[in-house]
């Protein structure tokens, strides 16, 4: 039973063994999604288990079509943003008036590495962080952001403007820190 079909299949038959196997294959990948949601790793294994009981509970409803780790991956944020929803509401709700974006963005690939650049992102604030991965990473448009998270469109776009400006500042401030150890 290596097949992924095999195993999916298995699953739908509530076999343990199978259940065992793809957890073992797409955890280590679904816990770095759920990582880059959560404050923490405890946050993040929650996340995970919760996610996966879902897989499980809902893998009759994979119809083998289009990728199946894509519709593990789907699972995993909804289980993080439902996870947002219930502990804190009022973290994906922002005030304040909807921010433009300004000019170009520089890339900065050269001067950091990816982890560097990843530790920033993980530096948001929730509400940001949030936003940020499901429109940068992910690829979810605003709208379904709004509809996932139960924020107003206008505030996942303040919340990205947001994000990006404070992700900004973070590259300025290590930029500086950087030159002064040169110096």
């Amino acid at each position: 039973m290596n097949d992924l079909k095999d195993i999916i299949k298995g699953c739908q038959k509530r076999k343990a063994s199978a259940q065992r196997l793809l957890y073992q294959t797409f955890a280590p990948k679904m816990f770095a999604v759920c990582l880059r949601y959560c404050k923490d790793r405890t946050e993040a294994e929650d996340c995970l288990q919760e996610g996966f009981i879902k897989v499980f509970n809902n893998i009759d409803k994979y119809g083998f079509k289009g990728s199946f780790e894509g519709w593990i991956r789907r699972i995993m944020v909804n289980t993080v943003i439902e996870m947002f929803r219930k502990k804190q509401p009022e973290l994906l709700v922002d005030e304040f008036p909807l921010l433009t974006e300004g000019g170009e963005e520089e890339v900065y690939d050269s001067l950091f590495s990816h982890e560097e650049l990843m530790a920033m992102v993980q530096e948001l604030p929730p509400k940001y962080k949030l936003v940020f991965n499901l429109y940068v990473l992910e690829g979810f448009s605003h709208a379904e952001i709004s509809e996932t998270s139960g924020i107003s469109i206008g505030t996942s776009k303040s919340n990205l403007a947001r994000a990006r400006q404070w992700l900004q500042k973070s590259i300025e401030h290590k930029l500086s820190e950087k030159k002064q150890v040169v110096c």
